[in-house]
């Protein structure tokens, strides 16, 4: 249990406290302000959770802490928190139902293929196209959560004379695109798993 395998577990943990203090709501037992104060601590928990993320590999390639261990739990850790994190939008009305749909299979799909790597005694680590989605993601995570904590307000704020939701959604439709080939991509270069075992 190396440090980037501890900031892996932290970001697991971090995720739960997110979604507990997110789901806080006023009413008989919490006044608004409280209520308030929670979700903004689940915005910076999100966020700190998100830098986790990119520090846990950094220190793992640079100091040559890499496990098979680290390898297997950093992308599940990252799968726990986009799900949670997409689905916490769509309760919140920043984006349809579908999208998340789309991009919780593929992280399901690709969480399957990496498992039936390692009974070939094989790791398949992030490559270039995965990070690239995972930091797309973070950043609609940054962005919904500024709305959520009425920081922006994409259904009515105007940037450049566009709507801000129709910028939003544009940038939600290249998450799309750019999960479902990174996901498409994985399964091509992989696809000797998976062509033996049918």
């Amino acid at each position: 249990m190396n440090l980037p395998n501890k900031i892996t577990i932290s970001r697991i943990i971090m995720i739960f406290i997110f979604l507990i203090l997110a789901n806080v709501e006023p009413g008989k037992w919490f006044s608004e302000n409280f209520t308030r104060g929670c979700h903004i601590s689940a915005y910076v928990i999100a966020i700190l959770a998100g830098i986790t993320d990119l520090l846990d590999g950094w220190i793992a390639r640079k100091y040559n802490m890499v496990t098979d261990f680290g390898a297997l739990m950093d992308p599940l850790a990252d799968k726990i928190f986009i799900v949670t994190a997409f689905l916490m939008c769509v309760e919140y009305g920043l984006m349809s139902a579908w999208i998340a749909v789309v991009v919780i299979t593929r992280e399901f799909l690709v969480t399957g293929l990496r498992t039936l790597a390692v009974q070939h005694n094989h790791i398949i680590s992030a490559d270039r196209w995965g990070k690239l989605k995972t930091l797309s993601q973070m950043l609609m995570l940054l962005i919904a959560g500024a709305s959520w904590n009425r920081i922006i307000n994409l259904q009515e704020d105007v940037i450049f004379g566009i709507q801000a939701w129709t910028l939003w959604n544009i940038f939600l439709w290249g998450i799309v695109v750019l999960t479902v080939f990174s996901g498409a991509k994985y399964f091509y270069i992989n696809r000797n798993l998976y062509s033996k075992s049918m």
